[in-house]
């Protein structure tokens, strides 16, 4: 079929005429943005539990250093270079080391460590999601090819869902080379559509909230 022809049915499906124009598009309001911080925790815990992620809530930074210290006890880690987690002393933790420059020597590092420890730009409260822009201080790799993710976020990063977040962030990789959302550990119902954790990304995932 001609391109006009196909023009003229879509024309003809929502009552309009040729050269008629087109009217703007609604406005998006956002829809309860009003939660108090406690609701949004609340929220996010229970989201992302009923997925098998687990969540902690660290009283200080002393016991958000704590709480990642005893997750990766006897496991090598990978950590990026978010200044969050150099602040509170998880890159000097044993076992721990940081994500370089260097992106051959990262994904070595990514691939043979047991874990990935980074911050985050945002966690939706909505649907317990983390949201990882890609820039230099984190890097893709370490929230993605190590089997275990540890998180690790401040409060005030915690917003309700997707619409805020695009109010913060409305051109989200106009500085940064991609922008990922994390919900759960990876999972697939692909094979025999039997659910397997683990096949795409990490098949565990821990949030620290400080």
């Amino acid at each position: 079929m001609s391109r006009e022809f196909i023009l003229g049915r879509v024309r003809s499906a929502l009552d309009r005429k040729t050269g008629q124009v087109v009217p703007p598009p609604p406005p998006v309001w956002l829809l309860d943005t009003d939660w108090t911080l406690e609701e949004k925790l609340a929220s996010f815990k229970e989201k992302l539990e009923r997925l098998a992620g687990v969540v902690h809530m660290a009283d200080s930074p002393e016991n958000a250093r704590e709480i990642v210290a005893s997750l990766i006890t006897g496991k090598t880690a990978v950590v990026s270079n978010a200044t969050l987690l150099a602040d509170l002393g998880i890159t000097r933790l044993p076992g721990v080391t940081v994500a370089g420059q260097d992106s051959e020597q990262s994904r070595k590092l990514c691939a043979e460590c047991s874990f990935g420890i980074t911050g985050a730009a945002f966690a939706l409260a909505q649907t317990g999601t983390l949201v990882m822009r890609a820039n230099s201080q984190e890097a893709r790799l370490v929230s993605l090819l190590p089997p275990l993710h540890v998180a690790v976020v401040r409060k005030e990063q915690l917003i309700v869902d997707l619409d805020e977040l695009l109010t913060k962030i409305p051109k989200p990789v106009e500085d940064s080379s991609s922008m990922v959302l994390i919900t759960g550990p990876s999972r697939t119902g692909d094979i025999e559509q039997i659910l397997v954790r683990g096949v795409h990304g990490p098949g565990v995932v821990h949030v620290v909230f400080l």
